[in-house]
């Protein structure tokens, strides 16, 4: 059990204490996970990958208040050793079209079988969920085939959350819980693994005074359904 978190800005201006809500999600996150927690965004075109073998609440993660998403992750150890930094989450990956940080919630089993089947190359990470940057890899390219490609093959629990370096935000979701909330004053999107830790976030945010007075949208996003959010804030 992990918890996925982040938010999607496409404003074009910057965002009040944007690492204050990224914090906020982070610590709320730590119910589904304590084992490491890690974010990625975009500054400047280069994907910037923060993690730690910490729990969110022994960190403090900052990023600058005009990146269009941060996608964060809690973990909650299965399979590798926290304690090697590269067995946490987010994950880096490149294809021949993007560059991409990739965050996975559940547990897949095939895993090995999958390696075996397409002949993925050896890697030190140790975590089940990186098959599937392997399999982004593997198709080399990254499109909406190539994610309904790698949720079709893995087996097991997931939600999956992709972001590539065009400023996408893919947001796939089998059986593992996803709770999606747009506040279009705003231009936001927020996002956790369960509403009530996405509400529990944003209570201590300014967003909350919008969710009291019913100025937000809950975005449907159903089992084996893949969600993109692109720069101008469509879906």
């Amino acid at each position: 059990m992990c918890c996925l978190f982040g938010t999607y800005n496409y404003s074009g201006q910057d965002v009040k204490n944007y690492s204050k809500l990224t914090n906020s999600l982070a610590k709320q996150a730590t119910i589904r996970g304590t084992d490491a927690t890690g974010i990625a965004y975009l500054e400047n075109y280069k994907m910037v990958i923060q993690k730690e073998p910490l729990s969110a609440f022994e960190m403090s993660l900052k990023h600058p208040d005009n990146v269009y998403a941060v996608m964060g992750h809690t973990r909650h150890a299965t399979q590798g050793n926290k304690k090697n930094n590269y067995n946490n989450h987010p994950f880096i990956g490149k294809c021949k079209n993007a560059s991409f940080a990739l965050a996975h919630n559940g547990i897949l089993y095939n895993d090995t079988t999958l390696k075996r089947k397409y002949n993925l190359p050896p890697t030190k990470v140790q975590t089940d969920s990186y098959v599937a940057v392997q399999l982004l890899k593997y198709k080399n390219v990254i499109n909406s085939k190539s994610m309904k490609f790698m949720a079709e093959q893995v087996g097991g629990s997931y939600s999956f959350t992709v972001l590539d370096s065009t400023n996408k935000l893919w947001l796939i979701k089998g059986d593992s819980p996803l709770s999606v909330v747009h506040f279009p004053s705003e231009k936001l999107y927020v996002y956790a693994s369960t509403s009530e830790i996405l509400y529990k976030a944003l209570v201590d945010t300014e967003y909350f005074e919008l969710v009291k007075k019913g100025k937000f949208k809950e975005i449907t996003i159903t089992e084996g359904y893949i969600l993109c959010i692109k720069p101008d804030g469509s879906i």
